[in-house]
This record gives C-alpha cells, sequence and structure tokens, in this order.
C-alpha cells in the first residue's frame, strides 16, 4: 500500500559494516585514515583518502570491485524486494555517499526499489579520482542541528520527507549516532528500528520519553525482515480497517440524506 514511506540508513542497516571503512581497510589504507581522523571532519577525511588512493594507482575498478564484495545479512535483499513489492515507498538517508550506495546497491539488484536516495554527493573527475562532497555545505549554510554530524542532519531529511508526504506513515530504520535525530521526527503512527546494541538504540532507550514513535529492535537481516514485513502488514490491515469504517458511514450518510429528501411531485400533463 502507498501509504507507507520505509527510510533506511545504508551502513550496518542495508549493509554489515560501514562502507567508508570498508574501502578504507580493503584498499590498505586503515593506518593513515586513523593518523587524519583527529584532523577533519569524516565526510571531508573519506575525500581526502580517494586522493591518496588514487595517488597511490588505486583505480575507480579497484573501489569497485572492493564494493561489490561488502558483507550483507543474506534475508536483507529479500526483505527490501518484498516491502517495495507490497507498494511501500523505499528510500536510503545515508553519511556514507552516492558513488558507494549506487555501486552496491546496482550490485545486488535493488536499485530500482527506492525512490530516492539521501546522500553525500560523489563524482569521478577527469582524471579518474572519486571526488567527495558535503550534502550540507558546513561551511557556507550549516543546519544547526547539535545532535548530527555537519555535513549532514537525517532529522531535517526526514521532517522534508513529511511535509510532502502528509500523512502517510514512516518506518524509519538505522544504527548509528546520526539516525537519532530522524528518531525524534517521528509521530505516534510512525515505527522506528534501530539496530540493538548500537549507537541509535542506546540512545533511544536513554530518552525514551523524547522518542514518540512505536521502537522494534532488531539484531540481524533475518529479524529485519521478520519485523519490517510484518509492521508493513499491520499498517496494511489497520488502514484497510479505516477505510471500510470510513465506507460505511459514507454510505450510512447517503441513505439518510437521501431519506430525508420530499417526494418528486407528480409530472403535470
Amino acid at each position: 500500500m502507498a501509504g507507507i514511506v520505509v527510510v533506511f540508513d545504508f551502513d550496518k542497516t542495508i549493509i554489515d559494516v560501514d562502507s567508508d571503512n570498508w574501502v578504507v581497510d580493503e584498499l590498505g589504507a586503515t593506518d593513515l585514515f586513523n593518523q587524519l581522523l583527529p584532523t577533519m571532519p569524516w565526510n571531508s577525511l573519506m575525500n581526502r583518502m580517494m586522493k591518496e588512493l588514487h595517488t597511490q594507482g588505486k583505480t575507480i575498478q579497484d573501489i569497485e570491485e572492493v564494493l561489490k564484495r561488502v558483507p550483507i545479512h543474506p534475508r536483507i535483499v529479500p526483505a527490501i524486494k518484498s516491502a517495495h513489492a507490497l507498494g511501500c515507498d523505499l528510500r536510503v538517508i545515508s553519511d556514507a555517499n552516492v558513488f558507494f550506495l549506487e555501486t552496491i546497491l546496482k550490485h545486488l539488484g535493488i536499485r530500482d526499489c527506492f525512490s530516492e536516495i539521501n546522500t553525500n554527493p560523489g563524482y569521478v573527475d577527469g582524471e579518474g579520482r572519486l571526488r567527495i562532497l558535503p550534502y550540507v555545505d558546513f561551511q557556507k549554510s550549516p543546519h544547526g542541528c547539535n545532535l548530527c554530524p555537519p555535513n549532514m542532519c537525517k532529522g531535517m531529511i526526514v521532517e522534508r520527507i513529511q511535509a510532502k508526504e502528509g500523512k502517510k506513515r514512516m518506518i524509519y530504520l538505522g544504527d548509528g549516532i546520526g539516525d537519532f535525530c530522524p528518531s525524534l521526527k517521528l509521530s505516534e503512527a510512525d515505527f522506528v528500528m534501530p539496530r540493538k546494541d548500537f549507537p541509535a538504540w542506546n540512545l533511544i532507550n536513554k530518552n525514551r520519553t523524547l522518542v514518540k514513535a512505536t521502537v522494534h529492535e532488531w539484531t540481524n537481516g533475518q529479524e529485519l525482515e521478520h519485523i519490517l514485513l510484518q509492521l508493513i502488514n499491520t499498517i496494511n490491515m489497520e488502514e484497510s480497517q479505516l477505510l471500510s469504517v470510513d465506507y460505511c458511514k459514507l454510505v450510512t450518510m447517503s441513505k439518510a440524506a437521501h431519506g430525508a429528501l420530499p417526494q418528486a411531485l407528480p409530472v403535470p400533463y
């Protein structure tokens, strides 16, 4: 049913690792990454790492091959395909980058399941180097949210989706610190699915009074699939019942209105 928006985080939610760390580690740049990590924001650091890898002779094809073997639980892809087949509007909000996401989602055969991907921009320049940009230019126009990293506020993206989609109910799935802010934007009619024992889950548990949505934790892809599809079916049943009640009310009102009309006058000859 089209009345449900399902929003996925990407790293450690759709895939089982952080895609940035995965690429850096697999291409042998972990030490340099750790050395530079205290000196700049994460998003800026990843752009710098792409420069370093390019200087070391690593190609875009090398990065793509690493991304295509990223670990993922075997039930994640079926879960996404099932949610899409049930008519849900699926979206991604991720602090990774569009090159990593598009490469992985296309490789898994699920890119077309998503109507929208919100993530940091990226492109391959004329020299064959991947350049990664911030979703928000925090030096010129900071988003002002103190819960989120400077380059992206996921809560603001959720608010924009809510403003556009109106009364559609939302299911939000995530694991990281950045997934706490959007959890606070959900209503009582929505659901949040934090990954158990991960930062978002910890923050939600410590601040339950701030979270209006119903919380359903999950541990692995099998649990994610079971809970997600169960929630979708529950929402669809509730909406079907509401439509049935509304239809009955409409019929009753229509009968009452017609019954109150005066009988038609005879046609004069």
